[in-house]
């Protein structure tokens, strides 16, 4: 690979975008000069700010990730820069041995989305980039590297061990002895090393689902079969708890001792209330049951995406000392470092799968009750999600920005059952009713389709009202 061009010529060229959880595009999108170029204007915008003479990469198992992870490091090495190749492992694994390290790190991961799309995610020495960060890969005036070939380095298990005790060493002892937990594996990025962790713990885990093609899971919008699956397991092997993350471990799916797969925002909220937390940042599509809860002294709602999350975490620190945040997808942001009994869990500033999913089952098996009891308990709201593919962006936008200016359209076009009471536009479209039933319409930044959440006294009420508005915008595409 040899060229001398603006790396941010490269990838303007290659029509890949950032959406909410880095850049994102299809497979053919990636390709080795893109991968180095990405890798190439990173770097220099790191370089900026710090010095940089090393940094770390992780990926997912998707078929085209190793070839992704060659030419960043190929890029790496024809810039002098040294790279650490943490091989298979979660998301939240890489970056807090980096963070840690006081280096960059780059991971590529699609996350939840299709196998035939991949992306690139990308951490500062102190956590997630920021969109100024990315608006100076964008702007990037470096010039590519005369000669950049792809490569692989040695693969360390050091990453992996240092998420291991980050929950070891927290947990201590066997807390999950006597519990026994299903992990749907799948093609999950953490799926092996998650067996050690639960093991370590002390629960009998039984390996659920392991697939060794991709399999795109997402933990806001469960597929039936895999409801299904997680009912007929409970049942098989009268199980504790499911567990599950998306491909790269940063967004948990818990499941309780029915197979009833939780809500992510839920998980989040009894996580936060367990661990103290004093005060939130989530996105404005989470349940609103995280204020009627009365746990926390502020919650601070933003657009989705874990960049504005993070930014309203860093407000919300300069008054409280206990900070967290997490998203409806279920990734737990960790604010503040936290100190119990002379123990003491580092703050990760990123989504992660296991400290939800951890905490929750360990304040079950510790109270002696079982996991859907920890939920029963909070007030009467309940939410649904869903998604409408194959509707394109750009129409997506057009549809909201004419219901924004004309809400009396929206209601006869999507049938609701009470007027509309208020309209909130900090990300998408969020209607609240007389009834106070919740509509939130939003295109996903990560592909082209039309997100929808509801929120009603019912789960299903909140179902149907999700998959009556998307029957309802199907019509009009």
């Amino acid at each position: 690979m040899s060229s001398t061009r603006l790396a941010a010529a490269i990838i303007a060229d290659s029509g890949i975008a950032f959406g909410t959880s880095g850049a994102r595009g299809l497979v053919e999108q990636f390709t080795d000069e893109v991968c180095a170029a990405f890798s190439v204007a990173f770097i220099s915008a790191m370089q900026s700010s710090f010095d940089v003479k090393r940094i770390a990469i992780g990926m997912d198992l998707r078929p085209s990730s190793p070839a992704m992870v060659a030419a960043c490091t190929g890029a790496a090495h024809a810039m002098g820069v040294e790279v650490d190749d943490y091989g298979v492992l979660p998301t939240p694994a890489l970056a807090l041995q980096a963070m840690a390290d006081g280096i960059p790190c780059i991971m590529i991961t699609g996350s939840h989305i299709p196998f035939d799309r991949n992306g690139i995610k990308f951490y500062r020495p102190d956590g997630e980039i920021t969109k100024q960060d990315e608006d100076a890969i964008f702007a990037s005036t470096a010039r590519m590297p005369a000669e950049v070939h792809p490569v692989r380095n040695v693969v360390s298990d050091a990453a992996s061990e240092t998420y291991a005790r980050h929950f070891t060493s927290w947990f201590t002892g066997e807390p999950l002895k006597g519990w026994r937990i299903g992990l749907y594996q799948h093609s999950a990025a953490g799926r092996d090393l998650n067996v050690h962790i639960l093991a370590e713990l002390g629960a009998d885990v039984v390996i659920l689902g392991r697939s060794e093609t991709f399999v795109p899971v997402d933990t806001e919008a469960v597929s039936e079969e895999d409801q299904a699956k997680g009912s007929a397991w409970a049942k098989q092997y009268q199980l504790h708890a499911l567990l599950s993350t998306d491909g790269d471990g940063d967004r948990p799916l818990v499941g309780d001792e029915t197979g009833t797969w939780q809500r992510g925002d839920v998980v989040g909220l009894l996580c936060a209330r367990a661990l103290g937390i004093e005060a939130l940042a989530v996105p404005v599509s989470c349940n609103t049951a995280i204020e009627a809860c009365g746990a926390f002294k502020k919650v601070k709602r933003t657009r989705i995406g874990s960049p504005y999350v993070l930014a309203s975490m860093a407000t919300l620190s300069k008054q409280f000392d206990r900070v967290a945040g997490f998203e409806a997808n279920g990734g737990f942001l960790l604010g503040s470092e936290l100190e119990v009994d002379n123990r003491a869990l580092a703050a990760l500033p990123t989504r992660d799968a296991l400290l939800p999913a951890l905490t929750l089952m360990i304040t079950a098996a510790q109270q002696g009750i079982r996991l859907s009891q920890l939920f029963a308990n909070l007030p009467l709201r309940y939410t649904a999600s869903d998604r409408l593919k194959g509707f394109p962006t750009w129409q997506s936008n057009a549809l909201l920005a004419t219901w924004r200016e004309a809400p009396k359209e929206m209601q006869e076009a999507l049938g609701f059952a009470a007027p509309i009471k208020d309209i909130t536009t900090i990300d998408g479209l969020r209607i609240t009713l007389e009834n106070n039933d919740i509509v939130h319409l939003r295109p996903s930044g990560n592909a082209p389709e039309l997100r929808c959440y509801c929120e009603s006294d019912s789960q299903a009420k909140a179902s149907a009202l999700v998959q009556r508005s998307l029957a309802s915008l199907a019509a009009l595409a």
